[in-house]
């Protein structure tokens, strides 16, 4: 077997590294290498061996299988999936183009004064059009390049099989070993247009509501503030001044009781989770993330070297990024966690904002980077005095207004009091208001509700800016106003709450006793 001082033989090469000159004609079975005879005497003695002649008739079959495997496989799927980038570039094609002219039509029906806000809307459309166009040509690119690739591999292989020596059938097997990794189906914008059929008051109500997902596009309809009571609520001149330059979002309102709309168990455990815009979501175990769909059907599976210690989904990008206990900040790429820079001390969680910062949790502060690593804010204070947070735990970011909530532990190893609790921060990290798990007396009269110290162990923020909170021990699924004033308990469960992660529409994916899911819908849609 080769050493560390001795170069490991290179493709194709017939003689021995130990023993030079000598010709690799012996095969050890318990190394599985190519040996020469001299071998027999030194490196692998007493292992078991033969020629290396009687072990090329299965590693021709190996190679006889991988092309027949990949060429009814693997080549016939990649083939589809270039097909259907054609199909998806048509219905890109259609859905707008269908969407504009809905859209003018209703302007039509306005005074001129609705032409700015027609064009605006207009640009959006397009700008998210040819998003799509160049997401999907770069996900059939990199079909045909793989399609490519493959093809060579198996003209490569066909070639060795008819004229290759014992050496090259040994070395073209193990190149074949490797893995076929398919690129992973774009996230396109989506949009919808619903058009107001009496268009009265408001120019923005006349014209109708606009709904866009992806790429950081925001809706056009009305600001309204988030009632954690089933009431309509109007919003207060006040809270129109605080609100004002905020992103819009269209009022949705509680539902009296939560429905639980999905439950299944993971086929793996679950402790970060990142659902995505098309009912699926990221989630991460040790070392290994794993793409689900909502019923739990495994979409992808990446395994990484190191333990990843948390997980975020770009809202901007829609890429994956994590933190691993090597001190790495990682994004997803091309199906591989590639490193983007290193932080000094261990990463405990991470967020990806909506200007596309990094912001890290780590022992004792809270810092903002860019994406190349470059350090933008940090709570780390000169001089003494007690830190804003002292054992961060788990962060998350507020679509609406930008604001951030952190899970603080309190150990007071770290400085703290020992009572774990929720702190919600400006862009700045200047506290705002702090949760201690403070529960409403009319709450507190259900016995289901738990009389267990408050901790938070998962975090998440909606569309509607409120903020959903996984109480562990309690077994309750939070909501908080995103002013922090407005309180309801969600869901109450007979397993501790781990993870929460907000998809599409806000349904809330809540994993359970570590490996089961259920999907929550407690807006009225």
């Amino acid at each position: 077997m080769a050493t560390a001082n001795i170069p490991v033989r290179t493709e194709g090469q017939t003689t021995c590294n130990h023993h030079k000159g000598r010709q690799l004609d012996l095969y050890c079975e318990k190394c599985q290498e190519p040996i020469c005879p001299k071998c027999i005497s030194t490196i692998h003695k007493t292992h078991p061996m033969c020629e290396l002649s009687e072990v090329t008739p299965q590693k021709k079959q190996d190679i006889r299988n991988f092309i027949d495997r990949t060429e009814q496989n693997d080549l016939v799927q990649i083939g589809k999936y270039i097909t259907s980038t054609d199909t998806l570039l048509k219905d890109n094609d259609n859905i707008f183009d269908k969407l504009a002219h809905e859209f003018k039509m209703q302007t039509q029906k306005l005074k001129q004064d609705l032409d700015t806000l027609r064009d605006e809307t207009l640009t959006i459309y397009q700008n998210m059009k040819d998003d799509n166009i160049k997401l999907i040509q770069k996900y059939k690119q990199e079909l045909e390049n793989l399609n490519r690739q493959i093809k060579h591999q198996i003209q490569k292989c066909k070639t060795t099989l008819q004229q290759g020596s014992h050496i090259e059938i040994y070395d073209t097997k193990c190149e074949i070993d490797s893995q076929i990794h398919i690129p992973v189906k774009p996230t396109l914008d989506t949009v919808s247009f619903n058009p107001n059929n009496t268009p009265k008051g408001h120019l923005v109500q006349a014209l109708g509501k606009v709904t866009t997902s992806g790429q950081g596009h925001t809706s056009t309809d009305h600001k309204w503030s988030v009632s954690l009571a089933d009431g309509q609520q109007q919003p207060s001149s006040q809270q129109q001044s605080e609100d004002k330059g905020k992103k819009a979002v269209a009022r949705k309102t509680l539902l009296t009781e939560t429905k639980v709309v999905e439950e299944w168990k993971s086929p793996c455990g679950i402790w970060s989770i990142c659902p995505t815009t098309d009912d699926q979501a990221w989630t991460k175990s040790g070392n290994i993330l794993t793409l689900l769909d909502r019923k739990g059907t495994v979409i992808q599976t990446v395994t990484h070297e190191a333990y990843i210690n948390d997980i975020s989904l770009s809202p901007k990008t829609h890429r994956l990024w994590a933190c691993d206990n090597q001190n790495n900040i990682l994004e997803l790429v091309s199906g591989q966690l590639t490193q983007q820079f290193t932080t000094k001390t261990d990463p405990y969680s991470i967020c990806i904002t909506a200007k596309n910062h990094v912001i890290v949790v780590m022992s004792g502060n809270v810092s903002k980077y860019t994406t190349q690593g470059q350090m933008v804010l940090t709570t780390m204070a000169a001089g003494t005095g007690k830190p804003l947070v002292c054992t961060p735990y788990m962060i998350t970011e507020c679509p609406v207004t930008n604001n951030v909530a952190l899970i603080d532990h309190s150990d007071e190893d770290d400085g703290g009091d020992g009572n774990q609790h929720v702190v919600v921060m400006d862009t700045d990290f200047q506290e705002l208001f702090v949760y201690r798990g403070d529960i409403p007396s009319p709450c507190k009269q259900s016995p289901q509700t738990g009389g267990e110290p408050f901790n938070p162990n998962g975090i998440v923020y909606d569309s509607q800016g409120s903020l959903i909170i996984g109480d562990f021990t309690n077994k309750n699924v939070l909501i908080l106003s995103k002013d922090g004033k407005g309180f309801r308990i969600l869901h109450t469960d007979s397993d501790w709450v781990g993870a929460v992660g907000v998809g599409r529409d806000d349904l809330l994916w809540t994993c359970l006793g570590g490996n089961v899911i259920k999907m929550l819908q407690y807006y009225k849609m």
